[in-house]
C-alpha cells in the first residue's frame, strides 16, 4: 500500500456499501486516504477481504486504520456507553475479543498497518475486577497485532488523559498507541482536547477531525452534541496547530456522525476544505 503523505486529508468511514463506490464519492470530497470502520454485524470472509483489497489498490486510496465496531454497542447516553461499548462489558468480552482478532487479521490482509477500538470507560482503580481483565485482554489483542507488524490504537473519549495515560503504561505493550478524537473529549465531558493531546502526544499514531459542543449540565449522563467542523468546542485550528507542535505527522481523518448520507458528504466536503487551509 502506497504512503500516506504527513498530514493528508483522510475521512473515517464504515464497510457496508460497495467498496469502490464508496472510495470513488471519498475521493470527490477531497479524501485521499481513509480509516475503515468495520461494524459488528458485518462478514469478515474472502469475498469482502478480496473486494476492499481490490477497491483501495485500484483508487490508490489508503487505507492508514481498520476500527473495530461489535454488535450491541450503543452511544444513546453516557450510561449506555458503559453498558455497553467496548471491551469493558464482561458478558461480551471473550466474543469481542475473537473479533477483534478477525479485525486485526482482515487489516492484515488488506496491508493495513494499524486496528483501533473504543476500549469502553476504563475504571480507574487499578484493582477493578473489570480493570485487570481488560488490560490482559488488551494485551492479547496487542501482541495478536504486532505479529501483523500493526500498531493497536486506543481511541480516547471516555475517560480523561491522565486515566488513559495510566492505562497505556499499564499494559506495557510497545505498539499500543491513540487515535485522538477532541471531540469524544468533548462529548463526554472528560476534559479539555488541547491539553490532553499535550499529554498523550508521543502516543498518538491518528486523529479524528471531529468537533462537538459539551453536555448539557442540566442533563446528567448526557452527551455533548456533535457538531460540523469548525462549528463546535473543540477549536480546531487550535487543534491542527497543535498537533503540529507535537510533531504529529500521521494522517487529518475526518470523521461527520449523522445519518444522513448527503448531509455526511456535504460536511465532509467544507471540512476538507478547511483542513486544507490549517495545514498548509
Amino acid at each position: 500500500m502506497q504512503p500516506v503523505r504527513e498530514l493528508e486529508i483522510g475521512v473515517m468511514f464504515w464497510a457496508g456499501r460497495d467498496p469502490a463506490e464508496t472510495i470513488r464519492e471519498l475521493k470527490d470530497a477531497g479524501a485521499r486516504c481513509g480509516q475503515l470502520g468495520v461494524p459488528g454485524d458485518f462478514v469478515l470472509d474472502a469475498a469482502a477481504t478480496a473486494a476492499w483489497k481490490k477497491a483501495i489498490e485500484a483508487e490508490a486510496f489508503p487505507l492508514v486504520t481498520v476500527f473495530a465496531a461489535y454488535i450491541g454497542e450503543s452511544y444513546a447516553d453516557i450510561p449506555t456507553v458503559q453498558r455497553t461499548v467496548g471491551l469493558i462489558p464482561a458478558a461480551t468480552r471473550a466474543q469481542r475479543e475473537k473479533r477483534t482478532l478477525e479485525i486485526s487479521d482482515f487489516a492484515a490482509a488488506l496491508g493495513v498497518p494499524a486496528i483501533a477500538l473504543h476500549v469502553g470507560f476504563v475504571p480507574e482503580d487499578q484493582s477493578d475486577p473489570d480493570y485487570v481483565a481488560v488490560r490482559e485482554m488488551v494485551r492479547r489483542v496487542a501482541d495478536h497485532a504486532v505479529s501483523h507488524g500493526q500498531v493497536f490504537a486506543l481511541e480516547t473519549g471516555q475517560e480523561p488523559a491522565p486515566v488513559l495515560l495510566r492505562f497505556i503504561e499499564d499494559v506495557a505493550r510497545p505498539n499500543i498507541r491513540i487515535n485522538f478524537d477532541p471531540a469524544n473529549m468533548v462529548l463526554y465531558g472528560s476534559g479539555d482536547p488541547i491539553e490532553a493531546l499535550g499529554l498523550l502526544g508521543s502516543y498518538v499514531v491518528s486523529v479524528h477531525c471531529k468537533d462537538g459542543d459539551w453536555p448539557p449540565k442540566e442533563k446528567p449522563g448526557a452527551l455533548g452534541t456533535e457538531r460540523p467542523l469548525g462549528r463546535g468546542s473543540v477549536g480546531i485550528p487550535r487543534f491542527i496547530a497543535k498537533l503540529k507542535e507535537v510533531g504529529y505527522k500521521g494522517a487529518l481523518c475526518i470523521e461527520r456522525e449523522v445519518e444522513d448520507r448527503e448531509e455526511r458528504m456535504r460536511d465532509v466536503r467544507a471540512a476538507a476544505a478547511m483542513l486544507e487551509r490549517l495545514r498548509a
